[in-house]
């Protein structure tokens, strides 16, 4: 397949994978109920309702927020035009439809659906009247002069996103058609669904850690791994009778969403580190924290042989992942390092033989991971270095 893929639309196929940005204003979010795959003119109408739900009557003052639109291969991020903090962000693959109406724009998004029926996910999906199950949908209202072109470059970025994952995968579309493909996604819920465990009550928490004026926190914090649907920072280790450890709130594996109010979610590890150094001088910090198990459990679906994983592995780290793969759909997350695969521990495992494992494994794939920098502290061969 050729280097660069040339694929309709209004933009540069790179400029897409790098990310464009469009000024726009968000009227606000509405959310509906959907079957899962309902037609275009289905959808249309989900649009129209979803304007008609946010807009203002005629007359009378709209509220709203100006924002920057950005929009790349990977994913759909809202950014307050302001403060360029993150107000929404949506891997790609989730994003259902995309309307211009007018100067008004439509953004619907798939919410992931839990795996399990228990009642605390009964809202999850709902049975109509007809008996077909219902899920929810949820709606996005923007208003920008160039709406036509927002909706255009969506489109344009998920073509650009399949063939570059075509590409460097090295798949020759005969051997596996894009309908194949997008057939088999569509069939796959997210297993790894970071957004349903966020958004349990019981896994978000506030925590306050007293300390002394000039003290630091005593916490080590690597990236929670490219391919994560809210990166952030993971606590990778405590200082033995800092504040941190002495509180007993904290513990190894938990992400840290926002710092003093100051959200840490997409920043890079250097700003999130600066961040907390700056809490020196400070006698008390309020830390919103998701409780997570230090090691990632991973599942991959992969019918045969014909499907790339998608990923690439030097020396048992995960070093590569393709955008909107069955790997990155299953959990697999850059900076990894591999601990399991199917039960089995690769730890000690030469590169050659994790690669033919990989490479020969169909079916249900599972393995476990962990931040590398987490490892290496955990194992002693890396010295941490507290904030």
């Amino acid at each position: 397949l050729p280097s660069c893929v040339t694929v309709p639309g209004p933009c540069d196929p790179e400029d897409l994978i790098d990310g464009i940005i469009f000024a726009a204003n968000y009227l606000g979010s509405t959310q509906l109920l959907s079957d899962k795959t309902p037609s275009k003119n289905v959808r249309m109408m989900q649009a129209q309702e979803a304007v008609s739900r946010i807009k203002a009557p005629e007359g009378e003052s709209q509220p709203m927020t100006e924002v920057d639109l950005f929009i790349s291969t990977q994913r759909i991020k809202v950014l307050n035009a302001d403060t360029q903090e993150t107000m929404m962000d949506h891997p790609l693959r989730t994003i259902s439809y995309i309307a211009d109406i007018g100067n008004i724009v439509v953004l619907m998004a798939r919410r992931r659906m839990p795996r399990s029926n228990s009642q605390d996910n009964v809202e999850a999906s709902h049975p109509s009247q007809d008996g077909k199950r219902q899920y929810k949908m949820i709606c996005h209202v923007f208003e920008s002069e160039d709406a036509q072109l927002i909706a255009q470059s969506i489109g344009q970025a998920f073509s650009v996103a399949y063939q570059e994952f075509l590409r460097a995968n090295g798949i020759n579309p005969e051997d596996l058609s894009q309908k194949e493909y997008s057939d088999l996604l569509n069939t796959q819920d997210m297993y790894n669904d970071d957004l349903i465990h966020f958004s349990k009550s019981e896994n978000c928490k506030d925590v306050y850690i007293e300390k002394q004026k000039g003290e630091i926190l005593g916490v080590v914090i690597v990236e929670s791994g490219w391919g994560s649907i809210l990166p952030t920072v993971i606590i990778a280790n405590m200082m033995h009778g800092g504040p941190a450890e002495k509180s007993g709130k904290l513990n190894i594996g938990d992400q840290i969403m926002s710092i003093n109010g100051t959200s840490l979610v997409g920043l890079p590890l250097s700003t999130c580190q600066s961040i907390i150094k700056g809490l020196k001088n400070q006698a008390r910090v309020k830390l919103n924290i998701v409780r997570c198990p230090p090691v990632t459990t991973v599942l991959i679906r992969r019918p045969d042989l014909r499907y790339q994983l998608g990923f690439s592995v030097q020396n048992g780290i995960i070093c590569s992942l393709m955008r909107g793969g069955i790997a990155e759909r299953g959990g697999v997350r850059v900076g990894h390092r591999i601990i399991e695969i199917n039960g089995q521990s690769v730890v000690a495992t030469p590169h050659e033989k994790i690669v033919h494992i990989l490479s020969n494994a169909v079916g249900e794939i599972h393995m476990k991971t962990m931040p590398a920098a987490m490892y290496r502290l955990l194992t002693a061969q890396e010295q941490p270095v507290y904030i």
